[in-house]
Protein backbone atom coordinates (compact mmCIF):
# COMPACT_ATOMS: atom_id res chain seq x y z
CA UNK A 1 0.00 0.00 0.00
CA UNK A 2 2.64 2.15 0.50
CA UNK A 3 4.02 2.02 -2.30
CA UNK A 4 0.95 2.91 -4.11
CA UNK A 5 0.64 5.80 -2.35
CA UNK A 6 4.74 6.79 -3.09
CA UNK A 7 3.63 6.45 -6.65
CA UNK A 8 0.30 8.20 -6.85
CA UNK A 9 1.87 11.36 -4.84
CA UNK A 10 4.89 11.20 -7.24
CA UNK A 11 2.13 11.17 -10.26
CA UNK A 12 0.09 13.98 -8.95
CA UNK A 13 3.73 15.93 -8.15
CA UNK A 14 4.87 15.50 -11.72
CA UNK A 15 1.21 16.40 -13.35
CA UNK A 16 1.27 19.49 -10.54
CA UNK A 17 4.46 21.18 -11.71
CA UNK A 18 3.45 19.90 -15.57
CA UNK A 19 0.27 22.66 -14.95
CA UNK A 20 2.63 25.20 -13.35
CA UNK A 21 5.16 25.26 -15.61
CA UNK A 22 3.74 24.59 -18.88
CA UNK A 23 -0.51 25.61 -18.66
CA UNK A 24 -1.10 25.38 -22.32
CA UNK A 25 0.38 21.70 -22.73
CA UNK A 26 -3.00 20.32 -21.11
CA UNK A 27 -4.83 22.78 -22.69
CA UNK A 28 -6.41 20.39 -24.75
CA UNK A 29 -8.20 18.44 -21.92
CA UNK A 30 -11.62 18.71 -20.89
CA UNK A 31 -12.40 20.42 -24.35
CA UNK A 32 -12.54 16.93 -26.47
CA UNK A 33 -15.51 16.19 -28.33
CA UNK A 34 -17.91 14.44 -25.99
CA UNK A 35 -17.54 16.67 -23.01
CA UNK A 36 -20.80 18.63 -22.50
CA UNK A 37 -20.71 22.17 -21.65
CA UNK A 38 -23.36 24.09 -20.89
CA UNK A 39 -23.70 27.57 -19.73
CA UNK A 40 -26.29 30.18 -19.19
CA UNK A 41 -25.90 33.93 -18.09
CA UNK A 42 -26.37 32.53 -14.06
CA UNK A 43 -25.39 28.62 -14.86
CA UNK A 44 -22.37 26.84 -15.38
CA UNK A 45 -22.56 22.80 -16.25
CA UNK A 46 -19.41 20.72 -17.31
CA UNK A 47 -19.69 16.86 -17.30
CA UNK A 48 -16.27 15.60 -18.98
CA UNK A 49 -17.56 12.32 -20.50
CA UNK A 50 -14.62 12.08 -22.89
CA UNK A 51 -11.57 13.54 -20.62
CA UNK A 52 -12.56 10.50 -17.48
CA UNK A 53 -12.69 7.73 -20.71
CA UNK A 54 -9.82 8.93 -21.41
CA UNK A 55 -8.45 9.17 -17.83
CA UNK A 56 -10.02 6.02 -17.04
CA UNK A 57 -8.00 4.00 -19.77
CA UNK A 58 -4.44 5.67 -19.47
CA UNK A 59 -5.34 4.02 -15.24
CA UNK A 60 -6.51 0.83 -16.58
CA UNK A 61 -3.03 0.48 -18.71
CA UNK A 62 -0.70 1.99 -15.89
CA UNK A 63 -2.37 -0.47 -13.97
CA UNK A 64 -2.09 -3.57 -15.73
CA UNK A 65 1.90 -2.76 -16.85
CA UNK A 66 2.08 -2.23 -12.70
CA UNK A 67 0.93 -6.04 -12.12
Amino acid sequence: MAKFLITAGVIILCVGLLMHFAPGLLKWFGHLPGDIRIENDNTRIYIPFTSMILVSLVLTIIANLWR
